[in-house]
């Protein structure tokens, strides 16, 4: 397993950490999700021969939220 931080700007509330927390955990190699709407930061922990950085890059961004890199 490896584990990655994104930092995220657009959440404005608790709802919108809750379903980007949903939205990560669905895509496909994600073992776990820690969102934090205060730290405006995903902790993503994921099997990388499944999944990929910019898997949850584009997840981020199709769900209306900005990756800064």
């Amino acid at each position: 397993m490896k584990k990655v931080e994104i930092k995220i700007e657009g959440m404005h509330c608790e709802g919108c950490s809750k379903r980007l927390t949903k939205v990560l955990s669905n895509v496909e190699g994600v073992n776990t999700v820690e969102v934090s709407l205060e730290n405006k930061l995903a902790d993503i922990e994921y099997d990388e021969t499944i999944a990929k950085i910019e898997d949850f890059y584009e997840a981020i961004e199709d769900d209306g939220f900005e990756v800064v890199k």
